[in-house]
């Protein structure tokens, strides 16, 4: 795949370190100058910046400086752009057709200048037109550059520093935590996705209702068999006639995207190419950090969470006598589980490889999840006020995405059965909240079934995730073939087929696989002891949190876990090293590979020599130094009784460390290489 310019560019900055200034300068600018702002993606290429400066490509205060005057420049040209042309500015495209762009700018301005203008430095969607506003409002030029001036200062340091941090941390936090970071990250994303699609969603919907409304009676009256129905549902008299309006056209949008994805899934008749491809990218990125959250997020979905919370609703409605709302929640509920059940044994589409059985098209837990939030949110948000109605869509999206995205990463279903999810519970609640809202006339108090409802999702999630995280993550397990290989053949040769490195994303974290075990490791583990090492369990997130005291002595910081192939580790051995700060570390993975006779496990593994890393003395980090001989050459010294020998790998010509705690005899004959 060739490079992206966004790549092209980040390499020629690396490549010309001081040049690059003007390309800082160049993206401060252009964000700030008026309409191109809007359109230049300042944040993600100043992120950009900020690590390369923290990995030290780029000097930071050279960079904060670049980045200032462009800002400063960039806000100056759209101030004299401004004042330049005034209110005449509102003629011309894009004013003409979209004046909130000016009009969002002057409502800050009026209610304080010098505020708005440094505010205004942080705010997007207003950043490149408050200079100009303040330009129309003919400030005084000297008044301006200082508010100016302050807010770029501000600015370039603010949005250089998230960067700069992460840059500076790059090397201890990707070492071990690289693919929790990106986890995170892509967890983030569909956050940030979810939110903008409800949140807009409703705002557009909101905004064109009445001119929906009114084409929809129009129909009408040119189609009266077909109007009748349209007539019984829209009454202009009534004030639930917009939100239905809305509920409808969002209902026939959202059949028609559903029975085409149907007929995708069902014509293909096996998970499709991007199920497949987002299934082995979230089996890459398998780490025991995020692992045990995300198990904990995907149990969210299970019946043990969301039944008391939906019982409890039932009862408040029925004991108020709201027997409408009641009888449609029972609907959404009973009816909506009946029926993915139906259809999820009605598709016969192959389960991802990690899942035995009980799931299948669409997620039930996601399809359930969207009915329960979705028909709550429509059952309280016509009672609220104004703008704050959108506020219970936005937290049944963000549920049931955090809920999707999990269980996609345990490996528990495809993409296809996430969406197939959201889609039939999208359809569902719709049709069910247009029968409500239609027959729905009287209001009611939804505090106390708004804090019924959300206190006891939260406690029922509470008390059920942590306890469900092993039974989760088990259920869960990516299957592994093993091969078989006879034990001398391994012992004499068969080794070099096993790799050489670990097989991840960044060059840092591709450590050398330097130890090969054959046989149980309590012998492997009592032969280190001896010899001064310790075992250490696995990290959690309990234990991650040590690393924010940088007070902590070095041997209560703890290593954090790492994966192989998406297996963490199942020994952890450490030992001080010979230079202060700095230890020896054995990891061992299980192996794909059993030898024979006797089915013999065989574990891989990699011995590190570590060091204390402060980023920012804010946080420790031990951080593996790249290549070290000294940590193999001490775990040799240590398993010296066991047999053993040691030769180059051919693939990357460092050596490898064969070691056997299994009974039969295969010591081979004495080598110059043997230690």
């Amino acid at each position: 795949m060739e490079a992206s310019w966004f790549d092209n560019l980040l390499a020629w900055i690396s490549a010309h370190p001081v040049a690059a200034g003007l390309v800082i300068f160049a993206i401060a600018f252009c964000d700030a100058v008026i309409i191109l702002g809007a359109i230049v993606p300042a944040l993600p290429l100043l992120f950009a910046v900020g690590v390369l400066i923290g990995l030290g490509e780029i000097s930071g205060p050279y960079a904060v400086v670049c980045a200032t005057l462009g800002a400063l420049i960039g806000d100056a040209t759209s101030y004299w752009v401004g004042h330049r042309w005034g209110q005449q500015l509102r003629t011309v495209w894009p004013f003409r057709k979209y004046p909130q762009l000016l009009d969002r700018g002057e409502i800050l301005f009026r209610r304080n200048a010098w505020k708005s203008i440094f505010i205004a430095r942080f705010v997007g969607p207003i950043r490149p037109f408050v200079p100009a506003v303040a330009g129309i409002s003919r400030m005084p030029l000297r008044r301006y550059v200082v508010a100016s001036g302050a807010a770029c200062v501000a600015w370039a340091a603010a949005f250089l520093l998230p960067g700069w941090v992460l840059g500076h941390a790059y090397d201890a936090v990707a070492a071990v935590a690289g693919r929790l970071a990106l986890v995170l990250g892509l967890m983030v994303v569909v956050l940030a996705v979810a939110w903008a699609l409800v949140l807009y969603t409703y705002r557009w919907f909101a905004a064109h209702a009445d001119a929906l409304l009114a084409r929809v009676l129009g129909w009408s009256h040119a189609h009266p068999v077909l109007g009748r129905y349209t007539a019984a549902v829209f009454d202009p008299a009534r004030r639930e006639s917009v939100p239905l309006a809305l509920l409808a056209i969002l209902l026939l949008a959202i059949v028609w995207v559903w029975f085409a994805f149907l007929v995708i899934v069902i014509g293909h008749g096996e998970p499709l190419a991007v199920d497949l491809w987002v299934y082995e990218l979230m089996r890459a990125l398998r780490n025991p950090l995020a692992d045990h959250p995300l198990a904990a997020i995907a149990s969210l979905g299970d019946e043990q969470v969301l039944a008391p919370a939906s019982l409890l609703v039932l009862a408040y409605l029925c004991w108020r006598k709201r027997w409408m709302a009641a009888g449609h929640w029972l609907a959404a509920l009973a009816f909506g589980l009946a029926l993915t059940a139906w259809l999820g044994a009605s598709v016969d589409i192959p389960k991802p490889p990690s899942v035995s059985s009980g799931f299948g098209f669409p997620s039930i837990a996601v399809t359930m999840s969207t009915i329960t939030f979705g028909f709550f949110a429509v059952l309280i948000a016509r009672e609220l006020p104004g703008r704050t109605r959108v506020w219970p869509y936005l937290v049944s999206g963000l549920v049931v995405a955090l809920i999707g995205f999990a269980r996609i990463y345990l490996g528990a279903h495809w993409l296809s059965d996430i969406i197939g999810g959201m889609l039939f519970g999208l359809v569902w609640l719709l049709v069910l909240g247009i029968a409500y809202r239609r027959r729905m006339v009287r209001s009611f108090w939804i505090k106390p079934i708004a804090w019924l409802f959300y206190g006891s999702f939260v406690l029922a999630a509470l008390w059920h995730a942590p306890r469900n995280v092993d039974t989760m993550l088990a259920q869960f397990q990516a299957p592994v073939i093993e091969r078989a290989v006879a034990l001398q053949a391994w012992w004499n040769d068969g080794w070099q087929s096993l790799p050489a490195r670990r097989n991840e994303f960044d060059d840092e974290q591709r450590w050398p696989l330097d130890v090969q075990l054959a046989g149980p490791l309590a012998p492997l583990k009592a032969t280190l002891s001896a010899a001064g090492w310790r075992e250490q369990p696995q990290a959690g997130w309990e234990d991650a949190l040590n690393l924010l005291d940088i007070d902590l002595a070095d041997d209560r910081q703890p290593v954090l876990p790492a994966t192989l192939d998406t297996r963490a580790e199942s020994l952890l051995m450490l030992r001080d090293g010979d230079q202060p700060g700095e230890i020896y570390v054995l990891r061992l993975w299980p192996a794909d590979t059993r030898l024979q006779p006797g089915d013999v496990p065989l574990w891989i593994g990699s011995a590190q020599v570590m060091q204390q890393q402060r980023a920012f003395n804010l946080i420790r980090l031990w951080r593996p130094l790249r290549e070290a001989r000294t940590a193999l050459d001490a775990v040799t010294q240590a398993t010296s009784d066991l047999d053993h020998a040691i030769a180059p790998h051919p693939d990357s010509g460092l050596p490898v460390l064969r070691l056997r705690t299994e009974g039969a005899d295969v010591r081979p004959p004495a080598t110059s290489e043997d230690k």
